[in-house]
């Protein structure tokens, strides 16, 4: 999809600004409000926004502790990886999952409450993963930057 000047400007502010209203959103690109409305809804319909959320604090509600797991699996065949990324999409405590080119296949990140939370997420979620041989665990003294806003304390 060709992106002209006018969308890579809405792109960017709703990035940062996602609450925007579309008449503070037309006033800042220079267009009126029915093509920029008109652009959000190509934009959409196109997949290049893929949804709105909000961004919350992971330590006010009980998912401070983050941790990445290397992930090295036994099988790397194309339906052993399908499993795997199938099951992976079950745990909800797994918040980004990515197939890696390196000495291991995958890197999770993963959030839970604490220590205990982590230890048995990876005991009885993590570990008996599809084709799971093998993972390493490193956990987050601290998040300084995510999602491209500065963190808002602790880990969150």
């Amino acid at each position: 999809m060709h992106l002209d000047s006018f969308d890579r400007r809405i792109l960017e502010i709703v990035e940062r600004e996602g609450r925007i209203s579309i008449a503070a959103l037309a006033a800042r690109v220079g267009l009126s409000k029915s093509p920029v409305q008109a652009r959000l809804r190509r934009l959409e319909t196109r997949g290049v926004i893929r949804g709105w959320r909000a961004v919350l604090n992971a330590q006010a509600v009980g998912r401070g502790h983050v941790a990445f797991v290397e992930v090295k699996l036994s099988d790397t065949r194309e339906a052993a990886l399908a499993a795997f990324n199938r099951a992976v999409l079950s745990v909800p405590e797994i918040e980004a999952c990515h197939m890696i080119a390196g000495s291991f296949d995958y890197l999770l990140k993963v959030r839970t409450a604490g220590m205990p939370d982590y230890r048995a997420l990876l005991a009885e979620k993590l570990s008996v993963l599809p084709h799971v041989e093998a993972t390493s665990t490193y956990v987050a003294m601290e998040t300084v930057k995510e999602e491209g806003l500065p963190a808002s304390g602790g880990q969150g």
